[in-house]
C-alpha cells in the first residue's frame, strides 16, 4: 500500500495450474488498499487492489 504504479506496470503475479501470470496495471496512481491476502484463491475479474488515480 502507499506505492504509485504506472500503466502496464506489473503489481503482482498470479500462479495458475503451475503457470505464474504477471498482472500489469490498468491505470497509474497510488495503491490505496490490497484487497485479497497473500495465498489466496482470486477468480477471474476480481479486483484485487484499490487505486487512487493520479
Amino acid at each position: 500500500m502507499g506505492d504509485e504504479v504506472e500503466v502496464g506496470q506489473v503489481v503482482c503475479i498470479i500462479e495458475a495450474m503451475k503457470l505464474f501470470n504477471e498482472i500489469e496495471s490498468e491505470v497509474a496512481g497510488k495503491i490505496v488498499k490490497v484487497l485479497v491476502e497473500d495465498a489466496s484463491p482470486v477468480e477471474f475479474d476480481q479486483p484485487l487492489f484499490l487505486v487512487e488515480p493520479a
